[in-house]
């Protein structure tokens, strides 16, 4: 909800992603899904801290990413920093970090917010799905057209990953895409 470690090319790719973003007709409108739901709330500060990318439908702006990973904390104005961080092209490849910025839209339950690594374009970023002691989430959006699963370890155990398989296809989403990052 998240985009990953960018290239060099980091802006232009992050502009033309939210422009696709806008421009492309969704996944939802052009298969008249329902809407997606969110969790009922998100407890900001325990969301807060960093997340391991257990699996995620494929990005041009995370190609050759390894061990990818998201860090949240507060900043200023109520706005929450943001970094990703992965190897590129190999677990022991070069650093690549994108910092941005997210901000709650829903205070209701703070769980649709959006997310900016480029300027004024935001992105939206749902949590769809969350463990009650906050060791996984997974991120999607409206439009069922990105979706990233995170845990607070680097690997997840098989019967949690099939529960969320399963809940994300109560909810329609082409879980046949999802592809699972490698981690260390």
């Amino acid at each position: 909800m998240t985009s990953r470690a960018l290239a060099p090319v980091a802006p232009l790719a992050a502009v033309l992603s939210t422009l696709l973003l806008v421009a492309c007709p969704s996944t939802t409108k052009k298969l008249n899904l329902p809407p997606v739901q969110t969790v009922p709330k998100v407890e900001l500060d325990r969301y807060l801290g960093t997340w391991y990318e257990i699996a995620s439908f494929p990005q041009s702006f995370q190609r050759g990413c390894h061990a990818t990973t998201a860090t949240y904390s507060m900043a200023e104005k109520g706005e929450i920093a943001v970094v990703n961080r992965c190897n590129k092209d190999a677990l022991d490849g070069p650093l690549k970090t994108a910092t941005g910025r997210a901000r709650v839209v829903d205070t209701t339950t703070n769980a649709r917010l959006e997310v900016s690594f480029f300027g004024p374009f935001w992105g939206e970023y749902w949590v769809v799905d969350l463990d009650e002691d906050y060791q996984y989430a997974v991120v999607g959006h409206p439009g069922r057209d990105y979706l990233w699963v995170l845990s607070r370890s680097p690997t997840m155990e098989e019967s949690v990953y099939q529960g969320i398989l399963a809940r994300l296809e109560a909810q329609q989403y082409p879980t046949d895409r999802l592809v699972r990052t490698v981690q260390r």
